[in-house]
């Protein structure tokens, strides 16, 4: 999963990416409606968390612009307007969630993943194929029953290619949707970490490389 903080407080904001990190999460930091509005215009996030009192378009102003473009984009509003009226005209102008400062992290993440489940009513919380056994909430995977340790950045791009149902992922998706921005689009760190993943999945392999295509789970769904 790839999420859009919008928030100006920086130490929060580093805070928030730094605690979703630790839970598979990516996420980029958009201090201002400007930068959010460039942000959204190149690359494909899963959820935007949007602080509502940001310098440049608000908070208000970025969310009309999600509900606009029509892409569905599930919005988490975060602010410190505790009010009632506050959080129904978040809701009235396309909200999907709302939650208030000071917030535990665990929270947060509950929501984005509750969020994300919503989003893919069609794709069960759990996902299993060719032995496989997923589970993004737990972070857990098992394969024909044994448990599979993997690292976060592991777990990530394991996620990506079993939602791809056994359709192939290119090496730019995986590093647009488990890395964040910061990526650089030059790096062999997708290639580095397939090839761990495949090494903790064990035998016999099941991640295959379609050549200068990217990669696919072999017995996924292909339609």
């Amino acid at each position: 999963m790839r999420v859009l903080i919008v928030e100006d407080e920086p130490y929060l904001a580093e805070a928030v990416r730094d605690g979703l990190r630790l839970a598979a999460i990516a996420a980029d930091i958009a201090g201002d409606g400007d930068t959010a509005l460039e942000l959204l215009g190149v690359n494909d996030y899963d959820i935007a968390v949007l602080d509502r009192d940001i310098p440049g378009p608000s908070g208000d102003e970025i969310a009309r612009h999600i509900v606009a473009s029509g892409s569905g984009l599930p919005i988490l509003m975060l602010t410190a307007a505790e009010r009632l009226d506050d959080k129904a005209s978040g809701f009235e102008l396309g909200a999907d969630d709302y939650l208030t400062k000071p917030f535990e992290l665990r929270e947060l993440v509950m929501r984005l993943r509750a969020l994300d489940r919503r989003r893919a009513r069609t794709r069960p919380p759990v996902r299993e194929v060719a032995g496989l056994r997923v589970d993004p909430f737990r972070r857990e995977v098992y394969r024909d029953g044994r448990y599979v340790a993997l690292t976060r950045k592991q777990f990530a791009v394991l996620d990506v290619l079993v939602a791809a149902e056994g359709g192939v992922v290119s090496a730019e998706e995986l590093l647009e949707r488990a890395w964040d921005e910061n990526a650089d689009p030059f790096t062999n760190a997708v290639r580095i970490t397939v090839s761990a993943l495949r090494k903790r999945l064990g035998e016999p392999p099941i991640i295959a490389t379609v050549p200068g295509a990217g990669y696919r789970i072999e017995g996924g769904d292909r339609g």
